[in-house]
Parts: C-alpha cells; sequence; structure tokens
C-alpha cells in the first residue's frame, strides 16, 4: 500500500463517500436544525455515596443531557447490545443474622427489613437470598442439619425430617422479606448433609458415603426441603448442592468436601427427583471462588494422589449431568471476576450467579478505615466487577452481624455484614448496604445489563469503572465508582447527546435516566464477535481493536506518520450505518500522562476505505480527529473488510481502544 493513500476510483463511491468539513467534537459533522421546532430533552437522577459518609445513597440534582460529544473521557451506554438478564442482588438471612433481627422491638425490626427490602424512600429493595440449608458457621447454638439423629442410627425414608428450627425465626423473617418485595429470588445451599449420610459421621469435614442408596435419600432430603419450604410460603428457585466443595478442611464448622465425580453424581440424581416431584427449582453447580485458594491445595487439605481440580465448574458442565444444570456459583475469596466471564465464553447458553462475599474488618481497624476500603473493594470486584462479568446475581453474606463479627460457631471472626445491630439495638448501615443499594434500588429483577463502555480493571487501574442496565419500564441505570483519591470528570453519552459529572475521590454514583425520545436511536451496535484486525505497523496487541474491551487498546508504537493503517475483517459482509474510532483513555483521561495532560493519541487526519474481499478497496470517508472519538456516518454501507489509514503527522502514537459498528 502506498504511504499516503490507496489508489482508488473516487467515482465509483461517490455515493458512499462523507467528508467533514465542519467537524464537531466527535468528528462528525452536524446537521442544520430547523428552529421551529425543539429538540427534547432529558436529564439523568443522580445518587451519591462518599467515603466520608457525607452522603450514603444520597439524592443530588439532576443533571441534564446536551447535544454533541465531550471533551471529558465518554463512557458510550447502548441499549441495543445486551447481555444476562438480572435475578437480584442481596445477601443471607443467616442463623446469626436471624437471631439478630428477631431479637429487636418489631417496631424497630420492621423499620429495618423496610429499608433493606422496602421500594420506599429509605428502603434498597434486596432482591436475592441466599439461605443455608442448615447450619452454617454463622449460628447462635449448635450446627444442625434437617434430619439429627443419634450416633449409629439412620434414616433412609425421611421420617425424621423436619424445617422446625428454621420456623422459629429464619422463615418469620423470609415471609416478611417477600411481603416487602415478591421479587425476592431464593437460592438454597447446603454446607453438609446430615452426619449420618458422611463418611466420617460428622458434619464438620468428610464426604458423603459412597452409595447409591445415600445419593438417592439426600436428593429426597433436598426435595422435602424445597417442599416444606413452599409449604411455608417461601419458594425455593436454586439450588446449589455443596457450598465450597473444594474446602475440605472447614474451620470447625459443617463443610464437606466434594469432587466433581461426587457432584456429577449428586446432580444425575437430584436432577430427576426434582422433576419427579414436580419441582421447578433449578440447581446450580460449584458454589465456590474464582479460582481454587491455595488453602485448598495444600497436603493437609488435598487427599495423596488427589487431582487439585482447578477446573471444577467447566468439568461440572462438560459432564452427564450438564443436562440438569443451570449454570454456575461463585464466590469472592480467591482468583478475580473475570473467570466468570472465560466461563461463558466457554458454556454461553449457561447462566452465572455471584452467591457469596463477606466484607472484614482487622483487629485494629478504624470503622472509618473498613467502610473505606470495604467500599472500594466491593464496587470494583463484587457489584461492578461480578456484573461486568456475566454475573445474574450479586450476594454479599450475612445480612446482620453483631460488632463483633458474630454470632458463629467456627469459621469467620472478621466477618462484617449489610447491617450491624449492636446489643443495644443500635442499627448500622455497613458499606456493603451502600453498594448492594447503589443497584437494587434501581436495577430490578429482569433487567438487563446492556453495553457500556468501561476503561477500568478491577485491579487498580486509576479509570472510572462502570456498569449499566436497561429496566423493563425501559429506564437506564449506570452505576459508576471513582477509584481514586482525588475528584474525576467523566462523561457519558448516549445516542447523540451526553452529559458531564465530576465524581468525588473514591466515590460510588448510580445515574438513572427514564426511556426519553431525546436519547433514542434509529441504530444499533453490531456484534463483530470473531472479527479479525491487523495493523501496519503492527504495534501494541491489533487484537485489542476488536475485542469490545476499552481497557486494551492497540497502539502504532510510534510516531504518526501518512500511512499508517489497521484492518479489520469482519468475516462476514455487515451493512454498517455508523463507525465510531474510540481511541479511550489515553486520549480523554489526563491520568495515563506524567505531566498531567492527555496524550492525545488520535489520528490527526484519517480515510476510511471498505472491501469485500480484502484486496479491493473503496475510498467511503475521510475527515479529521479531535479527541476521543471519532463518528463516522457513512449511509448504507456493506462491507466485509474496513481499513482506516493515518493520514496525518504528530508526535504522539496512534492508539484505538474499541471499534465500534452501528445499523
Amino acid at each position: 500500500m502506498s504511504t499516503t493513500r490507496l489508489a482508488v476510483s473516487v467515482a465509483a463511491c461517490a455515493a458512499l463517500l462523507v467528508t467533514p468539513t465542519a467537524a464537531s467534537g466527535d468528528g462528525r459533522s452536524e446537521p442544520a436544525r430547523s428552529p421551529h421546532k425543539a429538540r427534547p430533552t432529558a436529564s439523568a437522577q443522580v445518587w451519591m455515596t462518599t467515603v466520608d459518609r457525607a452522603e450514603e445513597l444520597h439524592r443530588r440534582p439532576d443533571v441534564p443531557f446536551v447535544a454533541g460529544g465531550s471533551s471529558a473521557l465518554t463512557v458510550t451506554v447502548d441499549p441495543s447490545r445486551t447481555y444476562q438478564e438480572m435475578d437480584g442482588f442481596g445477601a443471607s438471612i443467616t442463623d446469626s443474622s436471624a437471631v439478630l433481627l428477631s431479637g429487636l422491638p418489631a417496631a424497630k425490626r420492621a423499620a429495618v427489613m423496610a429499608s433493606l427490602f422496602g421500594s420506599g424512600p429509605d428502603g434498597i429493595g434486596l432482591s436475592f437470598l441466599r439461605q443455608p440449608m442448615g447450619a452454617s458457621d454463622f449460628v447462635a447454638g449448635p450446627h444442625y442439619t434437617y434430619n439429627d439423629l443419634p450416633a449409629g442410627q439412620t434414616d433412609y425414608d425421611l421420617s425424621e425430617f423436619t424445617i422446625a428450627h428454621d420456623e422459629a425465626q429464619i422463615l418469620p423473617l423470609l415471609r416478611e422479606a417477600l411481603a416487602l418485595n415478591p421479587d425476592i429470588t431464593i437460592m438454597a445451599t447446603p454446607w453438609s448433609p446430615p452426619a449420618w449420610m458422611k463418611d466420617n459421621l460428622s458434619l464438620v469435614g468428610g464426604r458423603l458415603i459412597d452409595d447409591d442408596r445415600i445419593y438417592a435419600t439426600y436428593a429426597q432430603y433436598f426435595v422435602r426441603f424445597i417442599q416444606a419450604y413452599r409449604a411455608a410460603g417461601v419458594p425455593v428457585h436454586y439450588v446449589t448442592v455443596q457450598n465450597e466443595p473444594q474446602n475440605r478442611t472447614p474451620d470447625g464448622y459443617p463443610g464437606m468436601d466434594m469432587p466433581v465425580a461426587d457432584q456429577v453424581r449428586l446432580i444425575s440424581v437430584l436432577g430427576p427427583a426434582l422433576h419427579a416431584a414436580g419441582l421447578k427449582t433449578q440447581i446450580v453447580g460449584y458454589d465456590h471462588n474464582w479460582a481454587t485458594h491455595p488453602n485448598d491445595l495444600t497436603p493437609e487439605s488435598l487427599p495423596p494422589g488427589r487431582d487439585p481440580e482447578p477446573d471444577y465448574a467447566a468439568d461440572v458442565l462438560s459432564s452427564e449431568a450438564s443436562a440438569w444444570v443451570a449454570g454456575t456459583a461463585f464466590h469472592c475469596y480467591y482468583g478475580d471476576p473475570s473467570a466468570m466471564s472465560a466461563l461463558h465464553n466457554r458454556f454461553p447458553d449457561k447462566g452465572i450467579w455471584f452467591t457469596e462475599c463477606s466484607g472484614s474488618r482487622g483487629a485494629t481497624d478504624s470503622p472509618e478505615k473498613v467502610f473505606t476500603d470495604t467500599l472500594k473493594w466491593h464496587s470494583r470486584n463484587v457489584t461492578i466487577g461480578t456484573t461486568r462479568n456475566w454475573a445474574k446475581s450479586v450476594v454479599n453474606w450475612n445480612l446482620a452481624l453483631d460488632p463483633q463479627g458474630g454470632p458463629h460457631n467456627g469459621g469467620c471472626g472478621t466477618c462484617t455484614g449489610v447491617v450491624t445491630i449492636a446489643a443495644d439495638g443500635t442499627i448500622t448501615r455497613n458499606a456493603e448496604y451502600f453498594t448492594l443499594g447503589h443497584m437494587s434500588k434501581f436495577v430490578q429483577p429482569g433487567a438487563m445489563r446492556i453495553a457500556s463502555t468501561n476503561f477500568a480493571t478491577t485491579g487498580w487501574n486509576g479509570q472510572i469503572l462502570n456498569v449499566a442496565f436497561r429496566n423493563h419500564d425501559g429506564s437506564t441505570v449506570l452505576v459508576a465508582h471513582n477509584e481514586n483519591d482525588a475528584p474525576r470528570t467523566f462523561a457519558v453519552g448516549v445516542g447523540d447527546m451526553h452529559f458531564e459529572y465530576t465524581l468525588p475521590g473514591a466515590s460510588l454514583a448510580t445515574f438513572v435516566w427514564p426511556a426519553s425520545k431525546a436519547l433514542g436511536s434509529k441504530l444499533d451496535l453490531i456484534d463483530i464477535t470473531g472479527a479479525t484486525a491487523t495493523a501496519s505497523p503492527t504495534g501494541q496487541n491489533p487484537a485489542a481493536l476488536v475485542d469490545d474491551d476499552a481497557v486494551s487498546r492497540w497502539s502504532a508504537g510510534t510516531a504518526q506518520v501518512p500511512g499508517q493503517y489497521f484492518t479489520i475483517d469482519l468475516g462476514r459482509e455487515v451493512h454498517a450505518s455508523r463507525i465510531v474510532l474510540d481511541s479511550g483513555a489515553s486520549v480523554a483521561d489526563p491520568w495515563w500522562a506524567p505531566d498531567g495532560k492527555p496524550s492525545s493519541d488520535y489520528a490527526r487526519s484519517w480515510e476510511l476505505y471498505s472491501g469485500l474481499d480484502g484486496t479491493t478497496w473503496r475510498l467511503v470517508a475521510s475527515g479529521v480527529g479531535t479527541g476521543q472519538l471519532t463518528t463516522i456516518d457513512v449511509g448504507k454501507l456493506k462491507a466485509r473488510y474496513l481499513r482506516v489509514v493515518s493520514t496525518g503527522t504528530a508526535g504522539n502514537w496512534w492508539s484505538i481502544a474499541d471499534v465500534r459498528l452501528y445499523g
């Protein structure tokens, strides 16, 4: 290819030629507007939590959308690209939580429950509960199951099965929560089967006895539990078959070693048992960390010759039991939420649920430090991090604990709850209340996550992290977290409009706007999954041009000179009306530059070519770049290949984080 431009027949593509002459801030010429027709207006609600607790889910003045583009780092929200459907956000009414909540005076308990599950001004509308089937480490008394027997006895017909323990405190609270929010989804999880079903005859550790009769009885144990809860007015929508199956040596609390083969064996019995009983409860596999914890790989934990099964979740989904498995549940205590996206890419037809993460406190940590650290870590990794990685639910651990992180019997001594209930009845809303509330108060069950460009990683990289949802009523919710201690300004672009906002340091914000003609678009984001890219010079990471990830980017790796280009093979013929070149945070964000100024890695001028065979090219458009976003309207373009050529000169590199097509 020539170092200046491709040889083309301009006459042959005159109908497609777009040459902006008076480019707007996003590189697109602005059409003339009728002076007799007012442009529709729109604005977004703003809700803010700051680490100094000066604002806690505080409603700020609305921010208006304005026409055109912004010079600030712009997050583009596009409801035409959808991802997972959300089940909800919540925690667990453990025994410990139930004891504390039940011990409050009736009026105060009602107020706390309304603040957690209600939809009023002071409620955050929690919509998902993961309930232990029997004891966990968070009990105020001895450990238990629903079929405990004296040593040496068995009960294969489950004649002694009873949920009487839960009828005292847990079920009344569950019914109260459902009365406040009938859309709550409930998942149930056992920490251990009854001891008589295990090879060590204890609720702590051990494995299921290798006997078909045991597996069949344990499957019926699940059936009886679901039926009993339903009769008590509490529907169970999902079950996982074992909490943390790779935690083989729990610290003095119920738990069980469940290798993949045992989980597959149990699911293969449980699935048909649920079906035969006419139950629609779905089975979810794994229910453990994003990656295998080192503590589960020690010689003391891992039996000699035993496979550590680091791909446990995928092994279950690849097994003969897969037909009975709705998807996979994850916890936060080791690894990274990107593991959920990796699993989704391998099994796109299976769901992903995030089901447990507890806040924690150090022995000498001040309440201010605990709040700050939890708000930051949970915002990045739990609420935003998991939902950006396909999670249908976001679930903390205990709904309520006392100031000492109890009561508990074994297990975690540093855990924190969504709320803290002191002995005198004082209620403290912890950081978890707000990280959940920034979503649960606004994102309705059944909402769809939608596309929003994101320049941050769950590991701190200085950028604003965000995730967006579209509710059934057409409203849009954008949750954004500023990871930095200092304020940061960014823009949100929707259609041809945007707003700018400055987030306080380390703050968490929710923006909500209703469906509006002003924010509508006739163009849909085109899925270019499978597209490939090459570049000259190759520079850094050409694949980032088409990876649907604005964190990664391609850079030429050298100063801009005419003739640099990149080529995209879409893999099929595509009909496009608009092409957007997003140079990402390297252009609009001064954080990247040591001198505090944006690096301006956008093409100073450019030409866009299209082709059907990768050999013959037609000039489609040319223009100048002015900032992060270069938007090229191309009419009705049919192409399999696209090539963008830099025709300008600059000392800066040329960088592109994303190429997006609309049609």
